[in-house]
């Protein structure tokens, strides 16, 4: 009986501790469970603001993600421009500097052919001087062997006083 005893408590253990488990409630309800419940109320709406705050920044993050795509490609474009209108430039320039180098070449032709001409020109009056030059050396030479006496002077004289008659 003893062994039975023990595992059956009695009836006044019972109530007491109904008594002391409903008074414990009662204080933990009055005092704990507010302030408990309060707690975790606060933690899960900080949990769930945490994790609208999260799916906002990723929203955001997509959407910025999505914008720098948007302003890469516009530079791609821009650049992509920047580059034809460079390459256009340059040709363009490439151009006119050909240009500008033949039109230089030609008038710098011109100007060697005009100095040679004139050249030419110097050098063969220069060689008609000369000619006429040794010409008159020539024929003064002849001239004084010709009339080295007095009667062949009178000859040439009387000669182109006729001829100056006539004329």
């Amino acid at each position: 009986m003893i062994a039975a005893d023990l595992l059956s408590p009695g009836l006044g253990l019972i109530v007491y501790q109904a008594i002391g488990f409903l008074v414990l409630l009662f204080i933990l309800g009055k005092f704990a469970w507010k302030p408990i419940l309060g707690a975790l109320k606060e933690r899960e709406d900080s949990i769930e603001s945490a994790l609208l705050s999260a799916e906002q920044a990723k929203n955001e993050m997509q959407a910025l993600q999505a914008d720098n795509e948007k302003l890469l490609a516009e530079a791609r474009v821009e650049r992509d421009s920047i580059l034809k209108e460079a390459i256009a430039t340059a040709n363009s320039i490439k151009e006119g500097a050909k240009e500008e180098t033949s039109k230089i070449t030609a008038k710098m032709i011109e100007e060697a052919k005009a100095a040679i001409e004139i050249e030419k020109k110097a050098a063969l009056a220069d060689v008609k001087n000369q000619v006429a030059m040794l010409s008159l050396e020539i024929t003064e030479k002849l001239l004084r062997k010709q009339l080295a006496d007095q009667k062949a002077q009178k000859e040439l004289i009387d000669g182109f006083v006729k001829d100056l008659n006539l004329n």
